[in-house]
């Protein structure tokens, strides 16, 4: 599994669905970028200029929006995440 460094998050994006509520199928090309994921994985904070780490706002489990073209896309193990700093999570959807 991917850990995280400092104030990073590791999510499982979440992809819309592919068909219109009137039955209508989107092709990729029509797609926008997803901005919905689940965290996977957190960092343990930034340090502050104590040394001590700040608290991280999200955790495992959590579902996010998140910047459109926010962090790097990486595969491991057949599955793609997407690593990104906690900045870029702009909300915690409930």
């Amino acid at each position: 599994m991917i850990k995280p460094l400092g104030d990073r998050i590791v999510i499982k994006v979440i992809e819309d669905t592919e068909q219109t509520s009137g039955g209508i199928f989107i092709p990729d090309s029509a797609k926008e970028k997803p901005q919905k994921g689940e965290v996977i994985a957190v960092g343990l904070g930034k340090p502050n200029d104590k040394g001590e780490r700040q608290p991280m706002d999200v955790k495992v489990g959590d579902k996010i929006l998140y910047a459109k073209y926010a962090g790097t896309d990486v595969k491991v193990d057949g599955a793609e995440y997407k690593i990104l700093s906690v900045n870029d999570a702009l909300a915690i959807i409930e």
